[in-house]
């Protein structure tokens, strides 16, 4: 993924970890659960909705949001000074050296064993995926008949296609659009990484063709139309907590059901509207999240 974010602070605490059970007060006795997030609004977000969902069942939460990149919050994770995040599956996977495809039960596989040596375990996988995707507008998908991304190969030599300016060097970008799937494109525009300048170029007619994340807002915002990745080029990037074994431990089965419950009804679709939600439309996402969980029934 093309993901580049600024780092973060994180604040450095200590848990107590102890045998969970119910207090009389309906609350769960045991550690609190140090919540963190990469900064930026998606992986906020995700984090706030696995927050909400711990507390409405008892536990007891402490956020620590947006601290920063993997180089941070990976080995906050593994010290203890983080307790569990929402990570992506196949960048996590290569992150540790390993090889993610776009297989998810595979790469989920694989990332639970990269990671298990150091403390940490990886629960159920969501259909939600964030990963490069290519994207077209309404008119073009009408008006060219194309609905996945081998559907362009008809088009070859005719279309402009637009994105972050080390595509042409990344084979899960031009590199491998042009080898597995057969793709000539007219010319390359070096834009930004899946912002408002590809949405403009892409609205404007200036490119045909944009790569932006697959769970963008934007997409449902502007009705474009994301092309069908028929062929498996993107690694799977399905979302899954990753949480230290000590607090799973400490827990039991309830926790981990708790989350689990989230993943299995959090799609691509669901990832879609809700960041349209914080990021588009400008709601709280405290709000936004609280919403959703509501209408899965799970607050």
């Amino acid at each position: 993924m093309f993901k580049s974010r600024p780092f973060g602070v994180l604040v450095v605490t200590v848990a107590l970890v102890a045998a969970a059970c119910s207090s009389d007060s309906g609350e769960i006795d045991g550690p609190t659960i140090k919540i963190g997030s990469a900064n930026f609004s998606e992986s906020a977000l995700v984090a706030e909705i696995y927050a909400q969902a711990l507390e409405a069942e008892g536990y007891s939460v402490d956020r620590k949001l947006n601290i920063g990149t993997r180089e941070i919050y990976k080995p906050a994770l593994e010290s203890g000074e983080l307790d569990l995040l929402p990570e992506y599956i196949g960048t996590m996977l290569t992150f540790l050296g390993g090889e993610a495809s776009s297989d998810s039960a595979a790469t989920h596989s694989a990332l639970q064993a990269a990671w298990e040596p150091e403390g940490i375990s990886i629960l159920d996988f969501a259909p939600a995926q964030d990963k490069n995707g290519l994207v077209v507008t309404k008119a073009t998908a009408e008006e060219l008949g194309v609905s996945r991304t081998s559907d362009l190969a008809n088009f070859n030599g005719t279309l402009v296609f637009g994105g972050p300016p080390e595509c042409p060097n990344r084979e899960f970008c031009l590199i491998g659009l042009q080898s597995l799937y057969g793709l000539d494109f007219l010319e390359f525009k070096p834009l930004d990484v899946g912002g408002p300048i590809t949405v403009t170029a892409l609205e404007s007619g200036e490119i045909d063709v944009a790569l932006l994340f697959t769970s963008s807002g934007v997409i449902l915002a502007k009705e474009f139309v994301l092309l069908e990745d028929d062929k498996g080029l993107q690694p799977a990037e399905n979302l899954a907590p990753a949480v230290r074994t000590e607090i799973l431990d400490a827990y039991g089965d309830r926790f981990a059901n708790v989350l689990n419950a989230v993943s299995s009804v959090l799609t691509t679709t669901e990832l879609i509207a809700l960041n349209k939600a914080v990021e588009v439309d400008g709601e709280d996402p405290d709000k936004v999240a609280a919403d959703w969980l509501d209408a899965q029934g799970l607050s």
